[in-house]
């Protein structure tokens, strides 16, 4: 039930009249009992489900032991979950954080602080591409360069320069001698589930190597698994980034968010140039631990790989089904889309009454981001709800 107003909350969010009490799995059930299939998991976050055992035992262990001690300490799990995700990228050095925004302001701190402490101040800009999303801080929008996000705010905060989508001339063009950084994020989810081709991302690696500067990317949503990969850009050879922002998938529903970087990159950040209070806390360190230990299991990769496969094809075919509502699918692994040509939030909103749960998300699409655990019987659920919803409203039309 929706809360009755007066509320204490602020207005900032457009929510769904639902109240969910419990959840298992690829499901969510409210406070009546009503079960949804829960394809948006948390905007891609829930990435082993709800309630997952491991999960659970993580943080009840945990939490009966230790919560917080700040950073002015050791953290044992920050070692632990710091080799993990070094030993399977291209990285060398972690500083955790509790929030995608915040593990990308790492990633601008770091680039920049790297050019100014060898001897290029002036090396602060950071490229970015049109229809990105980026997070919420005063840097993050204006990274992202959306005028619904940033009007209101003050002056955008200065140092990034967008160029448009796949446009990579203008890319080439944008890098100058104050370029720090380009910044993209190897498939585009706000943006509208688009991915940035194979040939693009090794093509920004060799321009970033050719002009000194670093290669960002922002795997808050596509990462830890949910293409098939650990990471969406390991499915190409040759584009590894130098510094690469994650989050949503790493605490599995918990807060935790991490910025990777090379040896490199992150040598200018000594004590005294960044900090956080929660981050890489006892809490977060345990339950980021057990998320990768699951997500790290020999087969579990491949069964995502499968499930995504089955989710495409699927996809397509219902896209064909219903030419009046939708325009085609797109998409890599378990983040998938609809490109619509009803209005996107009217889909999401058919969707909810039949109980399956999606996302809207930029061009008009509809995200299908459920958890990596998600069976096949279950996406077959959730497509038989999705076809009986768009023919509602075809029929209604």
């Amino acid at each position: 039930m929706a809360p009755s107003a007066p509320t204490p909350l602020y207005d900032a969010f457009a929510r769904a009249p639902l109240h969910f009490v419990r959840g298992e799995g690829v499901r969510l059930f409210t406070e009546e009992g009503e079960e949804y299939l829960d394809f948006a998991a948390g905007i891609a976050v829930n990435s082993l489900g709800h309630s997952h055992p491991a999960l659970v035992e993580a943080l009840k262990s945990q939490a009966e032991k230790l919560w917080h001690v700040s950073n002015l300490y050791e953290i044992p799990g920050q070692f632990e979950l710091g080799n993990k995700l070094c030993e399977n990228s291209f990285a060398d050095r972690v500083f955790f954080t509790n929030s995608g925004s915040e593990s990308m302001e790492c990633a601008f701190k770091t680039a920049r602080r790297w050019h100014y402490d060898n001897g290029a101040p002036e090396r602060v800009n950071i490229i970015t591409f049109e229809g990105a999303f980026h997070g919420r801080t005063l840097a993050a929008i204006a990274a992202g360069g959306n005028p619904k996000y940033t009007e209101g705010f003050g002056p955008k905060v200065p140092g990034f320069v967008q160029v448009p989508f796949g446009d990579h001339d203008a890319l080439k063009a944008a890098v100058d001698d104050e370029t720090a950084a380009i910044l993209v994020e190897p498939i585009q989810g706000e943006g509208g589930i688009r991915s940035v081709p194979h040939q693009c991302l090794r093509g920004m690696r060799e321009l970033c190597d050719e002009k000194g500067i670093f290669l960002i990317y922002d795997e808050v949503q596509c990462g830890i698994g949910r293409t098939g990969r650990l990471f969406a850009h390991q499915w190409v050879d040759g584009a590894e980034p130098d510094i690469m922002a994650i989050a949503k998938g790493i605490g599995g529903g918990f807060p935790l968010g991490a910025c990777l970087a090379t040896e490199k990159a992150a040598s200018a950040m000594q004590p005294g140039t960044h900090g956080t209070t929660y981050g890489g806390n006892p809490l977060a360190m345990a339950v980021g631990n057990a998320v990768m230990d699951v997500v790290l299991e020999e087969g579990f990769m491949d069964q995502v790989l499968e499930s995504s496969r089955f989710l495409k094809q699927r996809l397509a075919e219902i896209a064909d089904s219903h030419p009046t509502l939708l325009e085609s699918a797109r998409g890599d692994g378990l983040m998938q889309g609809l490109k619509c040509k009803a209005a996107n939030t009217d889909v999401v909103a058919a969707l909810r009454e039949e109980h399956l749960l999606t996302v809207p998300a930029g061009d008009n699409v509809v995200r299908f981001v459920p958890p990596l655990t998600v069976s096949e019987e279950e996406i077959r659920e959730a497509l038989g709800k999705l076809d009986s919803a768009l023919t509602a409203m075809e029929q209604a039309s």
